[in-house]
């Protein structure tokens, strides 16, 4: 069961270790992670996507996350409406008779162009992960040359204080 958590956590060394130290000690599987400053300087917002088996284990994994040191709130926005996003940037290989087709594939997707060379594109895309995994999939076919992911950044809709 893919659970999405949030953790606001202060701003200091060691902190993203023990957090998933806590997670990897309990067996749990990161399918990703990102972390980024907030509105409030000095304090970070941590989203995984982890892979837990029952409800129980969720509300475990909260309570021990709570505990750590520089760690503020923990959330499991699951079952929450969420605003969740994942940027991705995918060189792909092309030569000048395809470089046309890819414009005309990725234009579906809102995805935009980054970078032009003679042999590839590098293509940014941002969206759910369903959207991102989609021209992932397409371009396949080209030959993706690269590919990085930023894992989902989400967190609730409307008012959160």
């Amino acid at each position: 069961m893919r659970r999405i958590i949030t953790a606001t956590v202060k701003d200091s060394s060691g902190v993203l270790n023990r957090v998933t130290g806590l997670l990897s000690k309990r067996g749990f599987n990161i399918n990703s992670i990102t972390v980024g400053g907030t509105e409030t300087a000095g304090i970070s917002k941590m989203t995984f996507e982890v892979n837990i088996t029952s409800p129980s284990q969720s509300e475990q994994v909260i309570k021990q996350l709570n505990k750590q040191i520089d760690v503020i709130k923990v959330m499991d926005i699951t079952d929450q409406q969420i605003v969740a996003r994942e940027l991705a940037l995918i060189k792909v290989t092309t030569t000048p008779t395809t470089r046309h087709e890819i414009y005309g594939v990725i234009n579906p997707f809102r995805a935009r162009v980054l970078d032009v060379a003679k042999d590839s594109l590098t293509i940014e895309v941002t969206g759910k992960t369903d959207k991102v995994d989609a021209i992932i999939d397409l371009l396949s076919s080209y030959g993706i040359k690269e590919l990085a992911r930023t894992g989902i950044t989400a967190f609730p809709r409307g008012k959160n204080k």
